[in-house]
């Protein structure tokens, strides 16, 4: 992989259009995929995207096709920017097009809900074969759509895939760093967004700080201890895909799943923030499936298993405070 690989960008939301843009910036070749001819136009000839990104100039080095078929032709990258519900739909069609020897990089962070597999196995069962990566961080789209600084991390199973993938996607404002730990990349993606939802709830139901910082770090060990029964790495959760992007879901008013959280906590249904929003909130789905994984494992997730209950059962968001900060054990190490 070099400064002439093509990259295929599927997926024109918010978090696609900013990382093609970010690396159609950088130089690289990008082709964006909109599902619609619409929406492709306007970022081909007015380099915006009304629907997501509205007012954020896009490099004109970015193009954009509604075409599948176009968008992947001689494509040397795939990177999957859709939601997770849609993943396999997508990349099935997708890897009946792609050049077998492209990678695919999945920036989704959610799990499939009726089988509970990751991004990554998703990929692998619908283009066997293919090297298989993602990549996760504090990553906000807005603020990497308008050039600000952030860092990620580009994980894979194979070494020299992540360290390629992490060469090609580097920048001067984009820092990306390696790791063969995909699992525990991608647990952290689904966790952090439903402890964001619990962030949010706090904030919405008038606690301040101290509160909505107890959450976080007690949602840090949540999500540790399901990865690591997982088979992940310990260290993963302490770096930038873990309580980094865990800190900048969970504070951010920029971030959707803080946003669900924050109208739950104000008394508002969950029905009717998902009406008022246009783009996906991955917690609300994945909470269902953390739960499943914390049943099937037989672990206590306090605090995820309260988000489920809210959004899923119709719990009331002020008798879940008791989730919030219970915990079987009392030390803080567990």
């Amino acid at each position: 992989m070099d400064a002439d690989t093509k990259v295929a960008v599927i997926g024109s939301g918010s978090w696609g259009t900013a990382f093609g843009n970010a690396l159609a910036t950088k130089g690289l070749k990008v082709t964006l995929w909109a599902r619609r001819p619409e929406l492709a136009d306007a970022i081909q000839g007015g380099h915006e995207n009304p629907d997501y990104l509205p007012g954020v100039f896009l490099s004109p080095r970015l193009r954009a096709a509604h075409e599948l078929e176009v968008a992947v032709e001689d494509a040397g990258v795939i990177v999957m920017a859709v939601p997770s519900q849609g993943f396999r739909d997508v990349t099935r069609q997708v890897a009946a097009l792609a050049d077998p020897s492209a990678p695919f990089v999945s920036l989704a962070k959610g799990l499939e809900i009726d089988s509970l597999k990751r991004m990554s196995e998703v990929v692998g069962e619908e283009a066997p074969g293919a090297r298989v990566a993602c990549l996760s961080g504090p990553n906000l789209a807005q603020e990497i759509a308008k050039g600000y600084p952030a860092a990620s991390v580009v994980a894979s199973n194979d070494p020299d895939t992540a360290d390629g993938l992490q060469e090609l996607f580097m920048s001067p404002i984009f820092r990306t760093y390696s790791s063969n730990d995909i699992r525990g990349v991608e647990i952290s993606g689904v966790v952090k967004n439903v402890i964001a939802i619990a962030t949010g709830i706090a904030e919405g139901l008038g606690f301040g700080d101290n509160t909505k910082a107890t959450v976080i770090t007690r949602g840090l060990a949540e999500m540790t201890r399901l990865g690591v029964k997982m088979g992940a790495d310990s260290a993963t959760f302490s770096g930038l895909a873990g309580v980094g992007d865990l800190i900048c879901t969970c504070m951010s008013s920029l971030s959707r799943n803080h946003h669900v959280g924050l109208e739950l906590g104000k008394g508002v249904k969950v029905a009717d923030i998902l009406k008022q929003m246009r783009q996906v909130a991955e917690g609300v789905r994945s909470s269902k499936a953390v739960q499943q994984l914390a049943e099937q494992h037989a672990i206590d997730l306090p605090i995820c298993s309260g988000v489920f209950r809210v959004i899923h059962e119709g719990q009331e968001v002020t008798a879940m405070l008791s989730d919030l900060l219970r915990t079987v054990r009392v030390r803080e190490a567990d």
